[in-house]
């Protein structure tokens, strides 16, 4: 066990490399901001935009899923942790050429990063069980949690001022972030070494991945849920992705730090709806879904009447940096808490476990 050494240079290193890839979106779509109020890009243009860039990341989780779970297998956790905050620096690197040669090179670093993050995803859980004790294992993934939704939120915020502050040197916004990423790696170059395990063969390896995938959509009940829970949040992402144009077209919120602070509203309705799914519902119970669903369409048909009806937009509340519109406040609170309530009890008690290991599932929700 290395844990001593290890599982702090770990936490520390996943602080920085979420941070840094929560932030380096909001530089990219900080630039959109800008282009649209000086008339370079339309609504929907910057819409569009917005959309492509916050997909990019996801794409890789998609595609190299089976094969970053082998390789986190096969070879030592740690090489694939410092081999993720590579690419990720690499691929802040390749966005700032888009100072130079225009801004199509941000998708494709933006891209690289998220190539990075897949690589590095399945390992900061694997490594877990190699690195500490059983009975510290809880605790760990729970810290890993905590850390990891921090820096989401963190990140988008620090991004998002990056791009205010150097919207007319967005090459600086770039050097700061490989030198966020370029902390993290060196974090992870410091950690002793753990073991690998060359038994393990790429074959083998994505048949189990195929079975796994076979058991999730044969076991009926368990496919609905995760069915109903992925609709959930899509919901909360489609919310995100969308708070650029409505907090500009429709709050008329007057730069990025502004519109990122919006999901600090989304971040707190969640923790409000973890904790109270606690106290109210078992592990399994289920008999609130609906009820659950029909509250967040609802909750979505109000935000929706924000722009047509003037009443949500006042009063307003300013705080230091807080431009709050209370209303608004609100009723993000509680759009969010419902798909966290549902989400943190719906694990069902089934025949068959078809859940994969660790190292074999990277989440593109948490980086």
């Amino acid at each position: 066990m290395k844990s001593n050494r290890n599982y702090p240079l770990l936490l520390a290193s996943q602080f920085l490399g979420a941070f840094g890839d929560n932030a380096i979106l909001a530089v990219i779509v900080g630039q959109l901001t800008y282009l649209q109020k000086a008339g370079k890009i339309t609504d929907a243009e910057l819409r569009t935009s917005n959309t492509i860039y916050t997909s990019l990341l996801f794409i890789p989780f998609i595609l190299l899923a089976p094969i970053a779970g082998y390789l986190n297998d096969r070879y030592a956790k740690t090489r694939w942790l410092m081999g993720g905050n590579a690419l990720k620096l690499f691929g802040a690197a390749v966005c700032s050429l888009s100072v130079w040669y225009g801004a199509w090179w941000q998708g494709i670093g933006y891209l690289i990063v998220g190539v990075g993050s897949c690589f590095y995803s399945p390992a900061k859980y694997g490594i877990l069980p190699e690195i500490l004790p059983n009975e510290r294992l809880v605790k760990a993934n729970g810290m890993v949690e905590l850390l990891t939704l921090v820096a989401i939120l963190t990140g988008a915020i620090g991004g998002s001022i990056m791009s205010d502050v150097f919207k007319s040197s967005v090459f600086t916004s770039y050097v700061i972030l490989i030198v966020i990423f370029g902390g993290s790696l060196l974090l992870n170059l410091l950690m002793s070494p753990t073991p690998q395990n060359p038994e393990i063969r790429l074959s083998s390896s994505l048949g189990e991945f195929a079975s796994h995938l076979r058991n999730l959509v044969a076991e009926p009940r368990l496919f609905r849920i995760l069915l109903g829970t992925a609709l959930f949040w899509v919901c909360g992402a489609a919310m995100k992705i969308n708070f650029q144009p409505w907090g500009l077209e429709v709050l008329k919120l007057p730069d990025n730090t502004q519109i990122a602070l919006l999901g600090l509203w989304l971040s707190v309705g969640i923790m409000i709806g973890s904790i109270l799914a606690g106290q109210i519902h078992k592990v399994g119970d289920l008999r609130k879904v609906r009820p659950y669903g029909l509250t967040l369409a609802a909750m979505l048909a109000l935000l929706y009447s924000v722009g047509p009806l003037d009443f949500w937009r006042s009063p307003v509340v300013h705080l230091g940096p807080l431009h709050m519109v209370v209303p608004v406040v609100i009723l993000l609170v509680v759009t969010a808490s419902p798909p966290a309530c549902f989400s943190s009890r719906s694990t069902p008690r089934c025949r068959r476990n078809p859940t994969p290991p660790s190292s074999a599932r990277p989440s593109p929700r948490k980086t």
